[in-house]
């Protein structure tokens, strides 16, 4: 009988050593959870969205400034100039905000519709007018949009990125901003969008490529804020004993605990 029970003893705690490798192993996350994109096939074409420029909204500021020849004329048309000399005024005050309405007001132009936009479409819009109205006969425009950004929090760094280009997709994005940290939930990245005055969530799996290259927020908008969760193991850790159980000391006290009330039954 003692033979009988020593053999169930060992063929339990066997049990217990597979069951714990097996916990031990789930805790650390499976791969097909971390890797991205990891259905993509060797030497892919992926097939890239077009539009993806950067395009102004109301709200949104911009700066424009006009060169020519005839400098003094050119002055006229820019507000960087007027701000420079007024007193009281910094250069800050020289940029156009986009009105609800979505259009600008420039000096001697007047409103100009720039919503929808890009900002090379907003610098040939003014040459025309320009040009157009025999205003200036070789005007060169140019415009910017320096405030323009994008916000990221989560577990994937916290913090306010400009934009370096016209385009950013949302892998870039990641990168700027130090990409995902190995708690980083890489199946259902949040962007939050502002869309007609409210605020629009998409969910973005960047471990499936179709799920990535078709999202609306491949291409990453100003003010979208990208949010990253924390898997499961890193939530545990924001409870006092949330994660005890998933921590190799914890399992091998409890195999050695079972070992010992093993040894001592036997006896």
């Amino acid at each position: 009988m003692k033979t009988i029970i020593t053999r169930s003893l060992y063929k339990t705690t066997a049990a217990i050593i597979i069951g714990l490798a097996g916990a031990i192993a789930t805790s650390c996350g499976p791969a097909q959870d971390i890797v991205y994109m990891q259905d993509l096939p060797a030497n892919a074409k992926l097939k890239i969205q077009t539009d993806g420029e950067l395009r102004l909204c109301p709200g949104d500021r911009l700066y424009i400034e006009i060169h020519s020849r005839d400098k003094e004329l050119a002055e006229m048309f820019n507000l960087s100039r007027t701000a420079n000399g007024a007193t009281g005024v910094t250069l800050k005050d020289a940029a156009y905000t986009v009105d609800k309405a979505g259009n600008i007001d420039m000096p001697i132009l007047g409103q100009i519709r720039v919503d929808g936009l890009t900002r090379l479409e907003v610098a040939q819009l003014v040459k025309y007018r320009l040009l157009s109205g025999n205003l200036l006969r070789d005007p060169i425009v140019t415009v910017s949009c320096p405030d323009m950004a994008f916000y990221v929090i989560g577990e994937s760094g916290v913090g306010r990125h400009a934009f370096p280009d016209d385009k950013l997709n949302i892998l870039e994005a990641l990168s700027i901003s130090g990409d995902l940290a190995i708690s980083g939930k890489r199946t259902n990245v949040l962007v939050l969008r502002t869309e007609d005055d409210k605020q629009v969530p998409y969910r973005v799996d960047l471990t499936n490529t179709d799920a990535v290259y078709a999202s609306p927020v491949f291409y990453i908008r100003q003010n979208d804020m990208i949010y990253v969760e924390p898997n499961q193991v890193k939530a545990n850790t924001s409870t006092a004993n949330g994660s005890n159980y998933m921590t190799l000391g914890f399992w091998t006290s409890l195999l050695s605990l079972g070992t010992t009330i093993a040894v001592l039954v036997t006896k």
